[in-house]
Parts: C-alpha cells; sequence; structure tokens
C-alpha cells in the first residue's frame, strides 16, 4: 500500500512538471492584438480596451474635451514669461525670459513641487512662477485642468484653468458653476481655482521609463513617439503594483500607436 502511495505521489509530481503551466504560477501580460475598426489591449484579466479608450480607463479622458482630469503620477508644466515693466506683456516687445515650475499629482492626492527652473532678473511686480498655483489649492485631492476658459468680465479674456475640490462631488459641482458662469468661480481669492496668465504656457505630461533613463513625455503620447524603426522591444505597464510585460509585434505599425500610460517602461534598439 506504501508503494501505492509512493507511485502515486511520483505520477502527480510528473504530470505537474509536464504541465507546470497548470500546476505553477502563470505569467500574466497585456497582449497588443490587431482589430478593427481600432486595435485592442488585452489586460491580464482578460479585458480587452480599444487604443482609443486606453485613456479613457485610466482618468476619463475624452477626445476633444476641453479638460483633463489629473490622476495619479500625472504631471503639470506650467511655463511662465515675463516682462519688463511696463510692457505689454506680449508678442516680443520687453520680453525677459521664462521660469518653468513642475508639478505631480501624488497617489495620496496633492501636487508635489517637483522643480522650478527660475531666472535671474524677473521683475520683482510679477509672482515667480511656483506662486501662480498657491499653497491652499495644492492640498486638494482632486484636480481638473481646463485648456481654455472665456471670462467676460475681464474684457472676455481667455486663459488655461486649474480646478480643485477635496470631493469628486464638489469639483463636479465647480466644474458646472464654470461653465455657467467662470468669473463666479475663479475669483481673486479663490482656493479651488487658478486662472494662469495669458503668457502662460501649461502643459500636461507623464514619466516614462525609455532604456532605463526617465523621460518626460506629454499626455496623449504613445509607443511611436519615443522609438525609432525598433528591431526588438520590451514594454512594461503598471498592474496591480506591478510593472508587467506588454507583448506587442515590433513589425506592426499599428500595434506601436498604443497609448503611453504614466510609470511606463520601454525598452528597445
Amino acid at each position: 500500500m506504501i508503494k501505492d502511495l509512493l507511485a502515486s505521489k511520483v505520477r502527480a509530481v510528473t504530470f505537474c512538471v509536464l504541465i507546470s503551466a497548470s500546476c505553477g504560477p502563470r505569467l500574466r501580460s497585456f497582449r497588443v492584438t490587431p482589430a478593427t475598426p481600432s486595435y485592442l489591449l488585452r489586460s491580464p484579466d482578460s479585458r480587452q480596451t480599444p487604443f482609443p479608450d486606453v485613456l479613457r480607463a485610466y482618468n476619463g479622458f475624452e477626445q476633444g474635451s476641453g479638460s483633463v482630469e489629473l490622476c495619479r503620477d500625472m504631471e503639470l508644466r506650467v511655463e511662465n514669461a515675463y516682462y519688463e515693466p511696463g510692457a505689454s506683456r506680449r508678442g516680443l516687445a520687453g520680453f525677459l525670459g521664462t521660469e518653468v515650475a513642475q508639478y505631480k499629482v501624488r497617489s495620496q492626492g496633492g501636487l508635489q513641487l517637483l522643480s522650478v527652473r527660475p531666472m535671474k532678473n524677473r521683475a520683482s511686480d510679477q509672482p515667480p512662477v511656483q506662486g501662480l498655483i498657491p499653497p491652499s489649492q495644492q492640498g486638494h485631492r482632486y484636480f481638473r485642468f481646463y485648456y481654455e476658459v472665456l471670462f467676460k468680465k475681464s474684457g472676455n479674456s481667455r486663459g488655461s484653468v486649474l480646478l480643485s475640490a477635496n470631493a469628486k462631488e464638489d469639483i463636479d459641482r465647480l466644474a458646472a458653476e464654470l461653465i455657467s458662469d467662470p468669473d463666479s468661480v475663479c475669483g481673486e481669492r479663490s482656493s479651488h481655482c487658478t486662472v494662469f496668465p495669458e503668457a502662460c504656457s501649461v502643459s500636461i505630461e507623464m514619466e516614462i521609463v525609455v532604456n532605463g533613463s526617465p523621460r518626460n513625455v506629454i499626455w496623449r503620447s504613445v509607443l511611436s513617439d519615443v522609438i525609432d524603426h525598433p528591431h526588438h522591444i520590451e514594454f512594461f505597464r503598471i498592474y496591480n503594483g506591478r510593472l508587467t510585460p506588454v507583448k506587442i509585434d515590433t513589425n506592426d505599425a499599428g500595434a506601436l500607436k498604443l497609448p503611453l500610460l504614466p510609470g511606463d517602461h520601454v525598452r528597445w534598439n
């Protein structure tokens, strides 16, 4: 009987070795597959997401929308132009230079100031670039960026806007008010709204890693934007807190249009 038990165990072990894919941990990965009208990204849990919906799944992004939700690990690059006192602050007349501030949305909420590139001869009557977003707003949990808002009380002036709040329902309410009456939401003492100056350029970015080096790319960048005629690609995306391989056909130009997300790792040659 003991011999029979030992023989059964040996057979079981042999069986598991032969079909280790079933008895051991499976390799979990993303996979890019051709499809019509859009290529699909299949996640490890077998969900299939068309390429145009990859960003929507991350932060609700809608193509053609005038606003973007700033979610975890997304970045805001603020570059403000400075002029001589009395200058019109338009064009090149009296232009002195620019300052740049880089912010990142922290995982627990709030904006983290990553870096500042100051200028030496900034006019004292113009605030430093890191002073455009007040500290009272940087601590909020939810952020929504608007590319352009029209303010009638300021002579129909247009400017990009950063809206923020500590609750989702609050930022949705403020967003509705911003559309109907932006001047009431973005008053001078508002702790929920920053209106960037006309001479200020604001862009949404994200950090990825390319061939072992961190690189900032613009939101809505795709894989083909960071590689050039690759012979081999290794691509990893964060899934459940871990870098997970993305299987992709290097020779398929359509597959290389996969939208990038914060934290992606790409190695190519």
